[in-house]
């Protein structure tokens, strides 16, 4: 008989991981890779498995805990436990959730704060039954926790709750504290019965998209998107990432040509570091990133995640090739760590050999801008003797236009292109 402690995995350099689903409980006899807790940060909610078989005897966590890398999340007995063994564990926490106040405090300030006649859309910091995301996620619309109806477990306000608050708001033609129309407050439609034409069938968005969704809406609305399109011949490259593959059959290593669009890109940002900040709020400075981390869009069967390559300047081809391989695989298995996903300054957002010749990405804030490459195609090109087919690559790149100007953008582009056709320059 053996007691293992689980304790929560290294997350790096997150400030804010919360407890937003404790899926065991005392006795229950979970296997290896079974989950036991989900943890959200403010990009992602995260599935933490068991990394052994055994008898649940003692849970540390509770929903709505804030966490740390390191802190305990429960003790696990390896080996079958008895019915006499795993009673009195059971005894002993038993008191616990009851005498614990988390759950019956946060419900006293909402009925307070009920009667109030104020503004129905004002930013306070009381504090209410919310992870750090849902309370970042209110700040941002404006909304007062104190008015949301929570549907959570445990009276728990959810993304969900203040956006059906906001929802009810417009509807009855809504003003923020300042007296202007909110952003976000836009009224939307009911959609009618579609059911009188036919069949239907009604699926739930998965928790990447539920996730994502919000903060893509966010960056669309809140960013002067402007999108420029250019193209790339890539003839040459496509000549020696084959020539690569060749060699590396041994090793298993696989090069894509988003590998040395990666590198190319490390190289014009470093040419043109405007592509490389981030805004601050209030719109009067931006901050410089000396350091590439560069985000790549990846599809999976429960949505897109955005991995990222961590100082790609630092590395070379099969390094970043590597990472690449690693990350996307995480990513379609459900592996990646939330340090995974953080800290991109710079996102690529690849439709590889799906088709389309431009589209406009959403840039992810608080990023200033996205790069979109499409599937590349032949092309005739005068060779001032004579047409000759090309392989060329088409790419999108979407910007902030409060940070960056078309012409900074064209120029961008043009650059990132001659890098792309001739990697050499990258070395420079």
């Amino acid at each position: 008989m053996a007691i293992e402690q689980i304790t929560v995995p290294d997350f790096g350099d997150v400030q804010e991981i919360t407890v937003v689903d404790v899926y065991v409980k005392l006795g229950d006899q979970v296997q290896e890779e079974d989950p036991l807790i989900a943890l959200e940060s403010e990009k992602a909610v995260m599935d933490i498995p068991s990394p052994f078989s055994g008898v649940v005897t003692e849970i540390k966590l509770h929903e709505s805990d804030t966490v740390t890398s390191g802190d305990l999340i429960l003790l696990l007995e390896t080996s079958a436990a008895s019915d006499t063994t795993a009673e009195p564990a059971t005894k002993e926490q038993e008191p616990k959730p009851e005498a614990a106040p988390e759950t019956t405090q946060p419900t006293e300030p909402e009925k307070a704060d009920a009667p109030e006649q104020a503004d129905p859309i004002v930013d306070t910091e009381q504090h209410y039954h919310a992870s750090p995301s849902v309370r970042s996620y209110a700040r941002e619309l404006g909304v007062d926790l104190g008015r949301v109806t929570a549907t959570g477990p445990k009276g728990r306000i959810l993304k969900e709750d203040i956006q059906k608050f906001v929802k009810q708001v417009v509807q009855t033609g809504p003003t923020s504290a300042s007296g202007k129309l909110d952003a976000f407050s836009f009224s939307e439609e009911p959609l009618e019965d579609f059911s009188k034409y036919g069949e239907i069938e009604e699926l739930e968005l998965s928790r990447i998209q539920k996730i994502s969704g919000p903060h893509i809406h966010r960056s669309w609305i809140t960013i002067p998107h402007v999108t420029h399109s250019d193209e790339a011949d890539i003839t040459e490259l496509e000549k020696f990432r084959k020539q690569m593959n060749e060699e590396s059959q041994t090793d298993n290593l696989k090069f894509s040509p988003l590998v040395f669009v990666v590198k190319a890109v490390v190289a014009t940002l470093k040419e043109y570091p405007l592509f490389n900040c981030s805004l601050v709020p209030g719109g009067e400075k931006i901050i410089l990133k000396r350091y590439y981390h560069i985000g790549i869009a990846v599809e999976t069967p429960n949505g897109l995640m955005v991995p990222v390559v961590k100082n790609a300047d630092r590395k070379g081809i099969k390094e970043i090739a590597l990472d690449l391989g690693k990350l996307s695989s995480d990513a379609r298995n459900g592996k990646l760590a939330i340090p995974d996903i953080q800290g991109a300054t710079f996102t690529i957002s690849s439709l590889g050999g799906i088709g389309g010749t431009s589209f406009t990405p959403i840039v992810n804030r608080p990023q200033v801008a996205i790069l979109g490459l499409c599937r590349s195609y032949m092309k005739p090109s005068w060779d001032s003797e004579k047409f000759v087919p090309r392989l060329t690559l088409p790419f999108s790149l979407s910007y902030d236009h409060r940070v960056i100007d078309g012409a900074e953008a064209a120029r961008f582009c043009r650059s990132l292109s001659s890098n792309i056709e001739d990697l050499r320059r990258a070395l420079l």
